[in-house]
């Protein structure tokens, strides 16, 4: 039985793709010498040209129109707004469209060539330009608008394929990868869109965990860090899955990776840790009050290496995890938000214990933020060299109100009420004596 051996061509250089992709430049660019073609590059510089005037035009009216609509959905402005800034290129694609047609009709499809590619690059840049609106990232929507662009204009031009060809030999093999700037191009194709893709889902996922009440907010930032992983994983490796990069190389860097984390990253990996046990052990959350070393304020985020404390002041102070977990940490409202509040004060030793003890816990009831259900209490804690000395205790429910403010309040309020009960409150004095025969002495000026 004989054997049927087919013979390949063999794989063109760089520089033969290089000749036949600029052989193709040569051969478009030839055909727009014809007269027909330049007839058509003045029809579309006309239709342009109409294009502007008529969105100078009706351009304002229909941004009056648009402010009248103030009460629709905010998706729905947000379209007008995207279609509004783009319809210049709007009323060329819909002028240019017809005139193709029309001229297929009259004369020969020859002749309407160069409007035909004309009318598609527009209409395709114009889809690309309001679909990719939806990215946020600035610097990522320009990249997948001008690659989209750049795409559509030699997939309309066919030269997609010479273009591939020519990305793909220039590659160099790494191991068993051939790594070309095709399959860099695809990677970062496949990876913006599973990551917009993943980012999206991220964003869905989170406002329904932080909606749902029965979780506590600390599982709650436990639950989207962990679902933000997970995303942003798969979407790294199905992007490289999926333009065939091998992953069997990761070993050796996840290797060196782990090397370098035990030698530089000893703090960042402490950090992402102890984030970790904070959220699983639910020692702090968002909301709560908290006290270390001097600052004092409340929790407003807890990051993957940080945590967010804003104080009265407005100052915002981005505590490491690691510090929340071997540091000595006040929380006000772990496990529920009453607080007892100590002010220490004194009278003179001619006032009657009994009565100062009535009155400051009569001051303390006065102040809105005390708590009536756990009445406040006055006690004696020493006799002082001039005065009797008093510690009044009172409960607050609300420490995210301020402690200061509180103290400053009941502080006041007794002062109030020494004044009206004429209780003194004493402070040094210093006396001076002339012992017989002393004279005292003025400095001449």
């Amino acid at each position: 039985m004989e054997e049927t051996q087919v013979e390949t061509a063999p794989p063109q250089s760089t520089e033969e793709l290089v000749l036949g992709l600029w052989s193709d430049v040569e051969r478009f660019l030839s055909s727009l010498m014809r007269p027909w073609s330049g007839y058509q590059f003045l029809i579309a510089l006309g239709l342009a040209l109409v294009a502007y005037l008529l969105a100078r035009f009706i351009g304002p009216h229909i941004h009056g129109w648009m402010r009248s609509k103030g009460h629709w959905a905010t998706w729905r402005l947000r379209i007008l707004v995207i279609l509004h800034r783009r319809l210049q290129l709007i009323i060329f694609v819909a002028l240019i469209w017809p005139t193709v047609w029309i001229m297929r009709e009259v004369t020969w499809p020859s002749r309407s060539y160069m409007l035909s590619i004309l009318a598609q690059l527009a209409f395709a840049w114009l889809i690309i330009a309001v679909l990719t609106r939806v990215i946020k990232n600035t610097l990522l929507r320009q990249v997948v608008r001008y690659c989209g662009w750049i795409w559509v204009t030699l997939s309309i031009l066919n030269l997609t394929e010479d273009t591939r060809l020519l990305l793909d030999s220039a590659a160099i093999n790494l191991g068993g990868t051939h790594l070309s700037l095709w399959l860099l191009l695809q990677a970062v194709a496949s990876l913006t869109v599973l990551f917009t893709l993943a980012r999206f889902l991220s964003r869905a996922s989170s406002d329904s965990i932080r909606k749902n009440k029965e979780i506590s907010p600390s599982m709650q930032v436990l639950m989207v860090k962990f679902l933000q992983v997970l995303l942003y994983g798969a979407a790294v490796f199905i992007g490289l899955q999926a333009v065939g990069f091998d992953l069997t190389g990761l070993a050796f860097l996840s290797g060196a990776i782990g090397v370098g984390l035990g030698f530089g990253l000893q703090k960042v990996v402490s950090n992402l840790v102890s984030g970790i046990i904070i959220l699983m052990d639910k020692s702090i959350k968002p909301g709560d009050v908290i006290s270390l070393g001097s600052t004092f304020g409340w929790i407003e985020a807890l990051g993957a290496r940080y945590v967010s404390v804003v104080t009265r002041d407005g100052k915002e102070f981005l505590i490491p995890n690691e510090d929340l977990i071997t540091g000595q940490v006040v929380n006000w409202s772990h496990s529920n938000d009453y607080v007892r509040l100590d002010i220490e004060f004194g009278t003179a030793y001619g006032d009657d214990p009994h009565q100062v003890r009535a009155i400051a816990i009569e001051a303390a009831l006065s102040v809105d933020r005390v708590l009536s259900f756990k009445p406040p209490v006055c006690h004696i804690i020493g006799f002082g060299d001039s005065s009797v000395d008093y510690v009044l205790r009172f409960w607050i429910k609300d420490p995210t109100g301020g402690l200061t403010n509180i103290r400053g309040n009941v502080f006041l309020a007794l002062w109030d009420g020494f004044q009206k009960n004429g209780i003194s409150i004493p402070f040094p004095q210093r006396e001076v004596t002339m012992l017989p025969g002393s004279q005292l002495q003025t400095k001449p000026e």
